[in-house]
C-alpha cells in the first residue's frame, strides 16, 4: 500500500496552476508522472500523490520539472478563472475511480499512438532507403544497357562497312579478269564467209546467229590462278577478348601497373635485412600465407601477408587475402579497410582482374553485413553480381540481404 503525500502546496493565477510535491529524497529517475486534463499522479515508491482536479486543464501544454528535491507541475487552465479548490471532494470514491480510469485510458492511447508513429517513421525510412537503392540500381542498369546498345550499333556498322568493302573488291577483281578476254575478242579478225551446212549455203546473218547460240552454250572459264602462300600476321594479345571488344588502353595500363608492382620490392629496410632470401620474396610469402589460411592458421597467414605488404604495397591479392583472414578472426573493420585497399589497386577494371574485384567486393560486403550495415553490404554484393552475374550462390546471398532490408527475412545473429 503506497503512502499518500499530503504535504504538497499549490498556487494559481487566472491562467495557470502550480503544484509543488516534495520528493522526500527520491532520485529523479525513480519519479513517474502521469497527467490528463482532470487527473495528476506523481509516484515515487513508496510514496504516491494523486490530484483529482476540480477544473479541466490543457494537458498538451502541461509541463513538469524535477529539481532540488521537489517536482513542480505547471498546468495551464482551460477556462481563465480562479479556482475555489484544487481537487474534487475526496469522499466521492466512485467519481475518483472514473477519473482515474479515464486518465489511464488516455495515457495508454497516447503511448500506442507514439509507438505507431515511431513504427511508421521507421517503415517510411526503410522504404525510402530501399526505393533510393532500387532507383540507383535501375539507373546503373540503364547506363550499362545503353553502353551495350552503342557498342552493338558500332560493331554492326563496322561489319556492314567491311562487307560492302569486300563486295566492291570482288567486283573490281571480276572486272579485271574480264578485261583481257574482251581485248582478245576484239583482236580476232572478223570475215564474212559463206559456209555450207549439209550441202546448202548459209547466209552471213544466219551464220552469226548460229555462232551466237554456240557461244551461249560454251561457258567462259577464267584461267587458273597462280598458286602461292599468303603470310598473315596477327597482333599479339595478352587478353583473350577480340580487339574490337577490348579496352586496350585500360588493359595496357593494368599490365604496366602489375609489372611495376613486381619491381617495387622494399627489401632494404633495416629490420628486414636478417630475412632469408626467399623470405624477401612477396610471392613466396603470399604462398605461405595461403597455406596457413587453408590449414586454419589465420594469425600465421596475417603475419605472412603483413610482411609481404611491407616488402611490396602494390600487390592487391595481399590485401584481399588478408581481408579474408580478418573476416575469420572477426576483425571486421580491418577486413573492410583491406578490401577497399585491394579495390583501389585493382584499377583499371579489366577482364584480367574481374575475379579478384568480385572477391574483394564480396569480402567487404560480408564485413558490412556482419556489422549489420546491410545497405552498404548490398551495394558491394550488387557490384560483385555485375561482374559475375551467373554465379547462383552470389545471387542467393544478394537476394537474402534484400529480404533482410525489407524486413521479410530475419537478420543472422552476431557473436
Amino acid at each position: 500500500m503506497p503512502l499518500l503525500v499530503t504535504d504538497y502546496s499549490w498556487t494559481q493565477t487566472d491562467s495557470m496552476v502550480y503544484i509543488h510535491v516534495p520528493l522526500k529524497g527520491a532520485k529523479p529517475g525513480k519519479v513517474d508522472i502521469l497527467s490528463s486534463d482532470e487527473y495528476l499522479k506523481v509516484h515515487f515508491p513508496p510514496f504516491l500523490f494523486e490530484a483529482f482536479l476540480s477544473e479541466p486543464v490543457d494537458d498538451e501544454r502541461s509541463t513538469a520539472k524535477i529539481g532540488n528535491g521537489v517536482a513542480v507541475m505547471s498546468l495551464p487552465k482551460r477556462i481563465h478563472k480562479l479556482w475555489q479548490h484544487l481537487m474534487i471532494n475526496a469522499c466521492d470514491k466512485e467519481q475518483q475511480k472514473e477519473v482515474r480510469e479515464r486518465a489511464l485510458a488516455k495515457h495508454r492511447e497516447r503511448l500506442a499512438a507514439q509507438s505507431k508513429a515511431k513504427a511508421d517513421k521507421q517503415h517510411a525510412e526503410k522504404k525510402y532507403a530501399l526505393e533510393t537503392m532500387m532507383k540507383i540500381e535501375s539507373e546503373t542498369r540503364e547506363k550499362i544497357q545503353k553502353i551495350k546498345d552503342d557498342e552493338r550499333k558500332k560493331t554492326t556498322a563496322e561489319l556492314e562497312e567491311w562487307q560492302l568493302k569486300q563486295k566492291h573488291q570482288r567486283e573490281e577483281e571480276d572486272a579485271q579478269l574480264q578485261l583481257p578476254r574482251q581485248r582478245n575478242d576484239r583482236s580476232k579478225p572478223t570475215a564474212v564467209t559463206v559456209k555450207q551446212e549439209n550441202g546448202r549455203k548459209v547466209k552471213p546473218e544466219k551464220l552469226g546467229s548460229c555462232e551466237a547460240k554456240s557461244k551461249k552454250k560454251v561457258v567462259d572459264l577464267p584461267s587458273p590462278r597462280v598458286p602461292g602462300n599468303i603470310q598473315v600476321s596477327f597482333t599479339p594479345r595478352v587478353f583473350p577478348t577480340a580487339l574490337r571488344e577490348s579496352r586496350a588502353l585500360e588493359e595496357e595500363e593494368w599490365l604496366k601497373k602489375q609489372a611495376e608492382a613486381r619491381r617495387a620490392v622494399n627489401a632494404d629496410a633495416e629490420d628486414l635485412k636478417d630475412l632469408k632470401e626467399e623470405e624477401r620474396n612477396p610471392d613466396w610469402l603470399k604462398e605461405k600465407g595461403d597455406k596457413c589460411f587453408a590449414s586454419g592458421d589465420y594469425l600465421g597467414a596475417v603475419n605472412a601477408y603483413n610482411l609481404a605488404i611491407r616488402l611490396n604495397r602494390q600487390i592487391p591479392a595481399l590485401y584481399s587475402n588478408r581481408a579474408a583472414c580478418h573476416l575469420k578472426l572477426r576483425n571486421l573493420h580491418k577486413a573492410i579497410e583491406d578490401s577497399s585497399e585491394a579495390l583501389d589497386l585493382l584499377t583499371p577494371p579489366v577482364s584480367a582482374n574481374a575475379a579478384a574485384r568480385a572477391r574483394a567486393h564480396v569480402r567487404r560486403g560480408t564485413a558490412f553485413c556482419q556489422l549489420q550495415l546491410y545497405t552498404e553490404g548490398l551495394q558491394d554484393y550488387q557490384a560483385a553480381l555485375k561482374i559475375d552475374p551467373d554465379k547462383e550462390e552470389l545471387q542467393a546471398d544478394t537476394q537474402r540481404i534484400r529480404d533482410i532490408i525489407q524486413g521479410t527475412a530475419a537478420a543472422p545473429e552476431t557473436h
